[in-house]
């Protein structure tokens, strides 16, 4: 089965729970502001592409929804809990930004991944159970044959491959992943799409900033175009309005506002 027939397979019923919410959420970097008043709702089994060119907020908003940057303002939930009383975070799986091939850790692959297993295991104990999980994220990001090496040594793709499997070895029901595959080889580009794709067919919910949607593409049920901090698209994806969505391209998608005027997007530009 193809990325397109296992989307086209699952169960997106918009009357399915929420299990990331985002209500009128404002959030600041230093004294600027960034996000104006977000609405977003993911619903479970979801994979939604957050879109928007830089600087738009999506980064911003991602880590906002974990907590990472305090919203000054608005609400948000995850799986129906107040972000300041969640604390079940075994399911949320969340891959940062890669900003560099090592981050400078001098720890082996395997070390890394168990580290995403922490908060499945007691008292940090490793079982029989724990360390078959890390393996089998190693092999499903096809990282297992490097699983006694060093970060250090690894390309920035492979690093990628990584951090994927850190997030995934704690089997999250909800997995963010910020621009996954920014500055990665396309070999890793289509390992890292096979390996989404067979989260989603599982059940995963997806959360993925992108700034183009790529090999991903196929598996995006609903895309959220941020613009200067603010919402406007949340709706079909690029591809299903018959559009390209390319760099430098303005696109005008309805969205709800005061005025009910199409809003220019400027997708990906």
């Amino acid at each position: 089965m193809d990325a397109r027939d296992t989307r086209d397979t699952r169960d997106t019923d918009t009357t399915s729970e929420p299990v990331a919410t985002m209500r009128g959420v404002r959030a600041e970097l230093g004294a600027r502001p960034v996000l104006r008043g977000v609405d977003l709702t993911v619903r479970r089994g979801e994979v939604v592409a957050l879109l928007g060119a830089n600087g738009s907020g999506k980064s911003t908003a991602v880590r906002t929804l974990i907590g990472q940057v305090p919203a000054t303002a608005g609400a948000v939930e995850l799986f129906g809990t107040p972000l300041r009383a969640f604390r079940d975070w075994a399911r949320v799986g969340y891959v940062p930004q890669r900003t560099s091939t090592a981050g400078g850790v001098p720890a082996t692959v395997t070390e890394v991944v168990s580290s995403g297993r922490l908060s499945r295991t007691r008292f940090g104990l490793f079982r029989k159970a724990d360390r078959e999980a890390v393996h089998r994220a190693l092999e499903l990001v096809g990282m297992a044959d490097r699983a006694k090496d060093t970060v250090t040594a690894l390309s920035g793709g492979q690093h990628q491959r990584v951090l994927i499997a850190r997030a995934l070895v704690a089997e999250p029901e909800l997995l963010i992943m910020d621009e996954p595959m920014a500055g990665v080889d396309l070999a890793s580009q289509e390992v890292l799409a096979a390996t989404l794709r067979e989260q989603v067919a599982a059940g995963t919910t997806v959360l993925l900033v992108l700034h183009e949607l790529g090999p991903l593409e196929p598996l995006i049920d609903r895309a959220v175009v941020l613009r200067d901090g603010c919402v406007v698209h949340d709706g079909p994806p690029p591809r299903a309005l018959g559009q390209h969505a390319l760099p430098g391209h303005d696109h005008v998608h309805p969205h709800t506002s005061a005025n009910s005027e199409p809003i220019r997007t400027g997708l990906l530009s």
